[in-house]
């Protein structure tokens, strides 16, 4: 049921956000949206209060681990910073005389941002950055476990905002309790919304009626063909998914390896802190990870200890085990394990090829994760081409750890952040990592120039060579 006063506090939040961007607005320059910016990242960047908000957010959510996240916190925010440092996002952008064009940049106006309990600090960081640097204010809907996180986030940059001079007002959240009626307002209501986490609200954005930038459900497959480096592969996917205890969307939920490397790259995952659950425990691990058809949340980014004793594998696993893999052979939708699983488990397949192996992970992502990323391990860059050419995947991402790299790494040329859109394939507005270019209105000045146009000839003459007028 929807509640008056629900509908009321969103409608005063959106109302002082919009006075605040439009004397943000006003008068506005380039160093004013930089400074708001820069303030809001030094709010996370603080190494004091990055680590306080990393242990809030793990104690609340009960999702990941603190040093991850101040890795992740640090890692996210330092390369967002780097990657907008230089762009101009206020007044005059582009000046193309020869078309006689100008482009001015302009805001959107209030962004509506709703956020996930997974990453609770780095990814409201992430919008509340690009947002400001591009002359926007921003409300944040919280999920319900990230709601204090959050709250600590924005009173660390209210702060830095009282130092230099910037409207608190720009940056504001819907407070707790949070429910759906006070989402939906916001939905409704801001100017632009951008939604990171449940496929519920994503679905809810883009039918609000308000501009809306959704981003698709991870479910990533990786390849290891017979080409990779087994041993450098096995370390970089264990970095990957123990990362933050598998909370992120880009961690690794199937490995798909070529059969004359299998027993080899078996050997380095184990190596590096992996059990490997025989077939025939697959069942088992089904009935404990999907209780009633859903993920267990007490398994849900758990420590491998928690996840280990959840899933009553006590005793069949060795000591020190970081993370688990599931031989399987089962990749359709009527099969729990080729899905996401937000978790320190993974499923295995053994590929007969490499053809095999690209038939297995298009059986996996018409299950779920269609449009987000794929993973390869090769020695042959005209593989990953290929699978740009035929699997439907907005990324291909080379010999990298996966989830450190999809959401950009000091190391590639993606933009960061936390939010990959899934094209057509995962039901989104956009194909690409979402950045500061989604948080922009552009302004285009047309003058006249020398006419150019074409006669018939011009365009036809090799469609009629070839198939006649």
């Amino acid at each position: 049921m929807v509640h008056a006063d629900d509908i009321a506090l969103v409608d005063d939040l959106l109302g002082r956000a919009r006075t605040s961007q439009a004397r943000y607005e006003s008068g506005a320059t380039q160093a004013r949206y930089d400074r708001a910016a820069q303030a809001a990242a030094w709010a996370i960047l603080e190494p004091d209060r990055n680590r306080r908000l990393s242990e809030l957010a793990v104690r609340t959510t009960g999702l990941g681990n603190v040093d991850d996240k101040v890795t992740k916190n640090h890692r996210k925010t330092l390369g967002l910073m780097r990657d907008i440092a230089h762009v101009a996002t206020c007044g005059v952008i582009t000046e193309n005389p020869a078309m006689g064009l100008t482009e001015i940049a302009r805001p959107i106006g209030v962004v509506g941002a709703v956020v996930p309990s997974t990453n609770p600090v780095a990814t409201p960081a992430n919008n509340i950055i690009n947002a400001l640097k591009c002359g926007n204010a921003i409300v944040l809907s919280p999920s319900p476990k990230g709601t204090e996180a959050c709250c600590r986030l924005l009173d660390y940059i209210h702060h830095e905002f009282s130092k230099a001079s910037v409207d608190p007002g720009l940056v504001q959240m819907i407070p707790a309790p949070g429910n759906k009626a006070r989402t939906q307002r916001l939905l409704e209501r801001a100017d632009l919304v951008v939604v990171t986490g449940s496929q519920d609200n994503v679905r809810r954005a883009y039918s609000s009626g308000t501009p809306a930038i959704g981003v698709g459900t991870g479910n990533v497959p990786v390849i290891v063909d017979e080409t990779a480096d087994v041993r450098a592969a096995a370390a970089r996917i264990a970095r990957s998914k123990t990362f933050d205890n598998a909370t992120s969307c880009s961690s690794e939920n199937a490995l798909v390896v070529v059969d004359t490397v299998y027993d080899s790259f078996a050997g380095a995952l184990a190596r590096e802190g992996c059990a490997i659950l025989d077939p025939s425990l697959e069942n088992h691990v089904v009935e404990r990870l999907w209780p009633c058809g859903k993920l267990n949340p007490l398994a849900i980014a758990r420590d491998c200890d928690v996840l280990i004793d959840v899933l009553e594998l006590d005793g069949r696993v060795p000591c020190g085990t970081r993370f688990l893999a599931v031989e399987t052979g089962h990749a359709g939708p009527d099969h729990p394990i080729a899905g996401e699983k937000i978790s320190l488990v993974t499923a295995l397949y053994r590929a007969r090829h490499f053809a095999h192996a690209k038939e297995i992970v298009t059986c996996i992502l018409r299950h779920a994760g269609a449009g987000h990323s794929v993973g390869l391990h090769t020695a042959l860059d005209e593989r990953a081409i290929d699978l740009g050419l035929t699997l439907p995947a907005c990324r291909i991402i080379v010999n990298q750890a996966h989830a450190i790299a999809t959401g950009g790494s000091f190391d590639n040329g993606v933009p960061f952040s936390l939010s990959m859109g899934c094209g057509s394939w995962g039901g989104n507005s956009i194909d690409e990592n979402l950045h500061w270019k989604h948080f922009l209105n552009i302004t285009r000045v047309v003058r006249t120039i020398p006419a150019r146009e074409p006669v018939l000839e011009d365009v036809l003459a090799d469609y009629w060579a070839e198939c006649g007028r």
